[in-house]
């Protein structure tokens, strides 16, 4: 299991946002959370790539490591087996799309020029973005940003993906190329995780859903469907 909480409680700040939080992510699994602001969906994805702290749970391990314990030098490595995505998309607008790319891979401890150009022009091939590389993230439109970004997180190949309103800032259609995308690698078996408030997302690519209310979270895969989607929609 790559994900596997049990009774965890989040905090945000001092305030207690979620409890008895039970959520487990496996490999090839497309997971949706959805609930309204402030509910604590973001939260709990922080949670995962260590930004917050989890400091009471029955059980808290993600990708084999006990986040109860681990230290903080520890961090970086677990942050190299996920990609996360950002909803503002977090490109460095200095440089191009290629050399967000590379700048990525050295980070991460790749050193052979050749392996890191073949790298970097697979995964953009992958997002459709080939004929992008020498841009300059000013010169994408949201769709094409998101996807550059979503091909930075796949970089270094994880097992998970976590991502926070990857679709917020896009419009419908464009939306839906990204959730497909997103659908079309987990099915690789890279685990996804994601937040939204999009909704109609969930008839076209199924999922596991989570529902983030009153302080809970719960499966709702077999009924969400049946949600009255003006109580999902954001306030």
């Amino acid at each position: 299991m790559l994900i596997d909480y049990q009774n965890v409680k989040v905090y945000q700040e001092d305030e207690c946002v979620l409890e008895e939080v039970n959520f487990h992510a496996d490999e090839g699994e497309f997971i949706y959370i959805i609930g309204k602001v402030g509910s604590g969906k973001s939260s709990l994805l922080k949670t995962m790539y260590c930004e917050l702290d989890i400091e009471e749970a029955d059980k808290a391990e993600v990708l084999g490591r006990n986040l109860m314990e681990l230290r903080r030098r520890e961090i970086p490595a677990l942050r190299k087996e996920m990609g996360i995505i950002f909803q503002d998309f977090q490109l460095l607008h200095d440089r191009s799309v290629e050399k967000n790319m590379k700048f990525v891979l050295m980070a991460t401890g790749w050193k052979n020029k050749t392996e890191i150009y073949e790298r970097i022009d697979e995964v953009l091939e992958a997002v459709g973005m080939s004929n992008k590389k020498q841009k300059m993230p000013h010169e994408l439109s949201g769709g094409e940003q998101q996807r550059v970004a979503i091909a930075r997180a796949i970089l270094n190949k994880p097992k998970i993906i976590i991502a926070d309103e990857p679709t917020g800032n896009l419009d419908p259609e464009t939306a839906s190329s990204i959730v497909g995308l997103l659908k079309q690698i987990s099915m690789s078996g890279t685990a996804v995780v994601m937040t939204t408030h999009n909704i109609p997302m969930l008839d076209m690519f199924p999922g596991i859903v989570y529902r983030c209310k009153n302080g809970h979270i719960t499966d709702v895969t077999k009924d969400y469907t049946k949600l009255d989607l003006s109580e999902e929609a954001e306030d």
